[in-house]
C-alpha cells in the first residue's frame, strides 16, 4: 500500500487530523536518507510557497527524482506561475465559469478549493475543472467580472496554515475522504499501476467490454494493477506507472490532455500525444505520406484557392475527408461538381484545409495492427452491405458495420504488412491500426490510426490473449527501461 507523506513548513503547526498520514517537515524530507530510500510513496506537498528553488519547489522536485508521486508536481508548480496559460485555461473553462457565477450580484469573488470542492457545492463542478488541469491539495481562485462576463484573475496554491478555521472542519473531511479512495492500496503485489482511460458512454469506443477486461487481466498477468479511469480523473494522472488510452482521441479533446499530462509526468504513455496529432489529422498523413513516398490514393489537399482544381485532379466521385475525421464519420463522397461545391462548403465552415482523395472502390480494407514497430494481428474489415465505408449510418435505425475476418498475420500480403510497419513507423513507436486497400498486387496506405480498435473476439480472433499480453509486454518493457517510480 503507497504510503501517504504530508510536507509542510512547519509539522509542529499542523493541526488537521488524518488517519494513516505521516506529517514530515520539509527540510527533514529534503535531507534525511530515511526519505530518500522509501519506497511508494505518495507525497502531498503543502509548504507556504512553490516559487522556484524554494524549499517547496525542491520538495516536490525530489519527490519526482525518489520515484515518489508529489501533489503538486514541479509541471503543476509552474503552470500556476504562467499567466498565459491562466488565460489559456480561462478560456477553455469559460462556460463553466459563467455558469457558476452568474447568479452573483458581486463583481469579485474569490474561492478555496480544497482537493476539487469548495464549501459550497454550488461551485463543485468548477472547482473540479480547476483542480483536473491544476492538481494541487489546496488552491485559492480569483474571478472579477467586467462588462457582464467573469474572468479568472489568478490561482494560486495555498499552505495549510493559510485555511481559515471556519474551513478546517471540511478541510479534513475532504482529505480524509481522498486519502480513503477505493483505488489506493489495491492488490499491492502488483509492483506498477495501469491507468486505463474509458468512456462507457462512447457510442464507438476503441474496445468493448470483453477487450476491456482481457486487457485488465493481461495487465494483472505482467505485474500492473489496472485502473480503469474517466475524464474527471485527470488530476490523479500523475499516480500512476503508465496510461493507456482507450477513448477515441483527439486533439482538442481531454484524452490529448491525458497523454500530455502523462508524459509530463513521466508516465509510459500509449499512445503518445506525438502520435495523437500525427494520426488524428489527414492533412499531416496526407504530406508525410507524399514526402516519404508511401503509395496512397491520388490526394489532393484542397483550401478555398484550388478548391476548382478537385474534379480535374482526381475526377469524380471523389472523396472528401476532414482532417480530424473517424470512424467514417466526417468522410463523404462527392459524385459531381456541384456535390463537391456544397459539401466543401460545409468543410471549410470547419476547417481550413480538407483532404479529397480518388475514390478506390474495394470490397474490403486490410487493417494491421502494429504495436512498437511489429505486426500483431491483420483484419478484413468489409464494407457495410450496399455502402462504400465500412459503417453505414441509416438515420432513426442506427448504424451497420460490415464483417469483420481476422486471419493470421503471416497468412496476410507480406507487402500489406511490410507497408504497415513502414508507414506506423513515420509515426512512432506507439500502438496504429494501419489501413490499406489491395487492388490486384497493388497495395494503397489509406491512413495510419491511433488508439485501435481492439474487440473481443474480432482483432483478437486468431491470437486471443497474446494480443493482449503483447501491448502489455510493451507497458512493462517500457517502464522498467524507464525506472518506474516505485520500483526498489
Amino acid at each position: 500500500m503507497p504510503r501517504h507523506l504530508i510536507v509542510v513548513d512547519r509539522p509542529q503547526r499542523w493541526d488537521l487530523d488524518l488517519p494513516d498520514v505521516d506529517v514530515v517537515a520539509a527540510r527533514d524530507y529534503l535531507t534525511e536518507p530515511t526519505y530518500a530510500a522509501m519506497r511508494r510513496v505518495k507525497v502531498f506537498n503543502l509548504c507556504r510557497t512553490y516559487g522556484y528553488q524554494t524549499i517547496g519547489y525542491y520538495v516536490s522536485l525530489l519527490a519526482a527524482a525518489r520515484g515518489h508521486r508529489p501533489l503538486p508536481s514541479v509541471t503543476t508548480i509552474q503552470d500556476l506561475r504562467s499567466s498565459a496559460l491562466l488565460r489559456i485555461v480561462s478560456e477553455d473553462l469559460q462556460r463553466e465559469v459563467q455558469r457558476a457565477l452568474s447568479p452573483l450580484k458581486t463583481d469579485q469573488i474569490q474561492i478555496s478549493i480544497y482537493f476539487g470542492r469548495n464549501l459550497a457545492k454550488r461551485y463543485d463542478r468548477l472547482c473540479q475543472a480547476l483542480f483536473t488541469h491544476f492538481p494541487a491539495p489546496f488552491l485559492r481562485v480569483e474571478f472579477s467580472r467586467a462588462n457582464g462576463r467573469w474572468r479568472l484573475d489568478s490561482l494560486r496554491p495555498i499552505a495549510s496554515a493559510d485555511i481559515p478555521d471556519a474551513h478546517r472542519e471540511f478541510v479534513t473531511e475532504r482529505a480524509r475522504r481522498y486519502f480513503a479512495r477505493p483505488h489506493v492500496g489495491r492488490r499491492a503485489e502488483f509492483r506498477y499501476d495501469l491507468a486505463i482511460l474509458v468512456n462507457p458512454d462512447e457510442l464507438d469506443s476503441p474496445s468493448d467490454e470483453s477487450a476491456l477486461r482481457r486487457f485488465g487481466r493481461a495487465a494483472e498477468r505482467h505485474g500492473m494493477r489496472p485502473d480503469f479511469i474517466g475524464r474527471e480523473d485527470l488530476a490523479r494522472v500523475a499516480e500512476y506507472d503508465a496510461l493507456f488510452l482507450r477513448e477515441t482521441t483527439y486533439v482538442n479533446h481531454h484524452t490529448y490532455r491525458f497523454a500530455r499530462q502523462a508524459e509530463v509526468e513521466g508516465l509510459v504513455v500509449i499512445d503518445d500525444p506525438t502520435s495523437i496529432v500525427r494520426c488524428t489529422n489527414k492533412v499531416y498523413l496526407a504530406e508525410l505520406f507524399e514526402r516519404c513516398g508511401i503509395p496512397c490514393p491520388r490526394t489532393l489537399v484542397v483550401h478555398r484557392d484550388n478548391a476548382d482544381d478537385v474534379g480535374a485532379k482526381l475526377g469524380f466521385p471523389c472523396v472528401l475527408k476532414r482532417p480530424d475525421s473517424s470512424f467514417s464519420q466526417g468522410v463523404v463522397k462527392a459524385n459531381d461538381g456541384a456535390d463537391l461545391a456544397t459539401q466543401l462548403d460545409a468543410f471549410f465552415d470547419k476547417s481550413e484545409l480538407v483532404v479529397a482523395q480518388a475514390f478506390t472502390p474495394s470490397e474490403f480494407d486490410w487493417r494491421i495492427g502494429v504495436i512498437d514497430g511489429k505486426p500483431l494481428y491483420a483484419c478484413k474489415y468489409y464494407m457495410a452491405s450496399g455502402h462504400w465505408q465500412i459503417i453505414r449510418s441509416d438515420g432513426d435505425r442506427g448504424r451497420r458495420w460490415g464483417k469483420v475476418d481476422t486471419i493470421a498475420v503471416e497468412d496476410a500480403p507480406p507487402r500489406a504488412v511490410e507497408l504497415a510497419v513502414e508507414a506506423s513507423g513515420l509515426i512512432g513507436n506507439g500502438f496504429y491500426g494501419v489501413d490499406i486497400k489491395q487492388f490486384g498486387n497493388r497495395f494503397l496506405v489509406m491512413e495510419v490510426n491511433d488508439n485501435p480498435s481492439v474487440e473481443g473476439g474480432c482483432e483478437d480472433a486468431v491470437i486471443k490473449d497474446e494480443l493482449y499480453d503483447a501491448v502489455m509486454r510493451t507497458f512493462l518493457e517500457r517502464i522498467e527501461r524507464r525506472g518506474a517510480r516505485g520500483n526498489p
